[in-house]
């Protein structure tokens, strides 16, 4: 994993801004829950705030919406980077990370989700 910062050039597919209001959770732990900054078919971005334990097992992530009833669960992921977010990026005292991961293999039924997900709560391209 990377804990410096992650290079687009990577990136074989665009990643796109999404809409206020959804989030991820990496599993089994559930010790990371965050606002989604940016997703594409091939990963996702999110922020969130440092509780203290930062365990490196994260298998799956869910993306879900507040208020509109969208959840997609157990994406499996391989994780890319989680980097400390400077002060202004942060909100308040709490520190924040950005983390970056890569998805597994997905189901056919996981990629039709994904693809309704980005085209219908997505804004546009970074």
């Amino acid at each position: 994993m990377n804990n410096g910062s992650e290079s687009d050039e990577r990136r074989k597919q665009k990643r796109l801004q999404i809409q206020n209001g959804a989030f991820a959770i990496v599993r089994p732990e559930y010790i990371k829950l965050g606002q989604i900054i940016d997703i594409g078919l091939e990963g996702l971005a999110f922020r969130y705030v440092v509780t203290g334990t930062r365990g490196n097992t994260a298998f799956e992530v869910d993306i879900f919406l507040v208020g509109d009833g969208f959840y997609l669960e157990k994406l499996p992921i391989k994780p890319i980077s989680d980097i400390k977010l400077s002060k202004k990026f942060s909100n308040g005292t709490l520190p924040m990370r950005r983390c970056g991961v890569q998805f597994g293999a997905l189901t056919q039924n996981q990629i039709t989700q994904l693809e309704y997900f980005i085209k219908n709560y997505t804004t546009g391209e970074l």
